[in-house]
């Protein structure tokens, strides 16, 4: 399946096969001992053709999140800042996104304001909740491990049909969203998390039965980043792409996160 990062379907390295670009770079004319030297030689590495491996993109990712932990700490003692560093990072997210050159910076960039908003927001989580912010990280864990567990194994693939369906639950689960945050800045809902804590159906708060189907799509956005990073891979992308793979694991990561937390807020309410 074709990556569903625009960044990654624009590179010529993502649409050319390598057989057609080793037969493009391919000498006119070779001796026998030249032919023979060549074939002696060590395969080279993707950093010396500076190209994107599994290797590399998981030091970006690491850093990232490193760099994310570190934010977290500042916006977990200064919790103030959740506010500025939301519209900041929202800003930062969307120059990422449609960006067509990936900039390192601009990636560690969103990490560290993203971490602080993630400080600040669990710290006003956790003084309401005790304990809430562990179970939401170890939650948030398990659904990448077992998600990139059940991807390596082949199990659980990237494919159109399923891609079509998650882009339509996306844009309905963003229209909700919006319409929600209008009905509790109004005033027409009274619940913590507006209708997620005013309606019910069947006795059961409409936060928890659309908190787990989230949670299930940010999962399948996961297996999305992955087959990416496959595919980046595969096809000799950029190294530069690296970049793109983990600031699209990060920004899918905290939305998890997130959700993952506000269920949990919603189950303890």
């Amino acid at each position: 399946m074709a990556s569903s990062n625009p960044v990654f379907n624009n590179s010529p390295a993502f649409s050319a096969s390598a057989a057609k670009a080793a037969q493009l770079s391919r000498p006119a004319e070779l001796s026998v001992d030249e032919l023979n030297e060549l074939y002696n030689r060590p395969a080279a590495t993707p950093a010396e053709t500076d190209r994107m491996s599994y290797e590399d993109t998981i030091v970006k990712i690491a850093v990232s999140f490193g760099v994310l932990v570190i934010g977290a700490a500042i916006g977990w003692f200064v919790p103030m800042l959740w506010l500025p560093a939301l519209i900041v990072g929202t800003v930062l997210a969307f120059v990422n996104i449609f960006k067509k050159k990936v900039s390192p910076a601009l990636v560690l960039s969103y990490a560290a304001v993203e971490g602080v908003f993630i400080g600040g927001i669990s710290f006003m989580y956790s003084s309401l909740f005790d304990g809430i912010v562990p179970q939401a990280v170890f939650g948030t864990l398990a659904v990448v491990g077992i998600t990139l567990a059940l991807f390596m194994s082949g199990k659980v693939r990237a494919t159109k049909r399923a891609t079509k369906v998650f882009m339509v639950a996306m844009l309905g689960y963003l229209a909700f969203s919006l319409i929600n945050v209008i009905l509790m800045v109004t005033g027409v809902t009274q619940g913590m998390f507006g209708l997620r804590s005013d309606v019910t159906l069947m006795g059961i708060p409409l936060g928890l039965i659309l908190g787990v189907f989230v949670i299930l799509l940010a999962a399948y956005s996961l297996v999305m980043d992955f087959d990416s990073i496959k595919t980046g891979v595969e096809r000799g992308a950029p190294r530069e792409y690296s970049w793109t793979a983990a600031f699209g694991i990060m920004l899918t990561v905290v939305w998890l996160y997130l959700e993952i937390l506000r269920l949990l807020a919603i189950l303890r309410e």
